[in-house]
């Protein structure tokens, strides 16, 4: 599976039973209208991963983490991702979950091209 929008882009394989994923994210962009229609309207699917390049910050109901340049990170199920910095790294998920939530996130964008 893979996604491209300018300079944003991800592209997943299968690996074992989870999906690899080689990703990179503009500065400014708020997952927050994309993921409408997910349960609680957030990601619910559980990522672990590297930062290879820049800061992301991920929105929960009681708080915010920010991950940075070099870190390695977790993100549990009912998180929101906000792009601070042009960012690119690596994450597992497990296999096949990412991809439910791209339909939604699909959805959502071709939703919003057509209110202009």
């Amino acid at each position: 599976m893979a996604f491209e929008s300018g300079r944003s882009y991800a592209r997943y394989t299968e690996g074992g039973d989870m999906d690899v994923g080689w990703e990179g994210w503009q500065a400014g962009r708020d997952a927050t209208p994309l993921f409408k229609g997910l349960p609680d309207d957030r990601c619910q699917v559980p990522h672990w991963g590297y930062m290879i390049k820049g800061r992301m910050r991920m929105k929960y109901y009681d708080h915010d983490e920010v991950i940075n340049a070099g870190e390695v990170f977790y993100l549990p199920p009912g998180h929101i991702p906000v792009i601070e910095e042009d960012s690119e790294f690596v994450d597992f998920q497990p296999k096949g979950e990412v991809k439910k939530v791209f339909e939604v996130v699909f959805r959502n964008v071709e939703a919003m091209r057509k209110k202009g």
